[in-house]
């Protein structure tokens, strides 16, 4: 099983969503978060003032799904999120070793 952690920005958040739906998985956890990248925040003006602002609101998404679907998810989230700007996010992989649902004690994949 793999976790997949993908930090989008916010107003991507619902075209990501209908995405990973509409690729079969409807669940999911969902962070809202703040940060930046290489970019280390952007310039804004107020009352003609500029002032910086460092750590950016973004969203991370979690997911937990079988090894085969995996790259099916990513390219949903990877083609829903783009804009083509910098700061569209990135996409986190790690390995899972096991789930148990709570209610019922399933463990594995049949868990998910």
């Amino acid at each position: 099983m793999k976790k997949i952690e993908a930090v989008i920005r916010p107003e991507r958040l619902d075209d990501v969503k209908a995405a990973l739906e509409t690729a079969g998985y409807p669940g999911l956890m969902l962070t809202r978060i703040e940060g930046h990248g290489k970019q280390k925040g952007v310039l804004q003006q107020f009352r003609g003032r500029q002032y910086k602002v460092e750590l950016l609101p973004k969203y991370k998404i979690e997911v937990v799904c079988a090894d085969g679907e995996c790259a099916k998810l990513i390219e949903a989230i990877v083609t829903a999120g783009r804009t083509g700007e910098v700061g569209d996010g990135k996409i986190f992989v790690s390995e899972i070793t096991d789930v148990v649902r709570i209610r019922t004690g399933e463990s594995g994949e049949a868990a998910v």
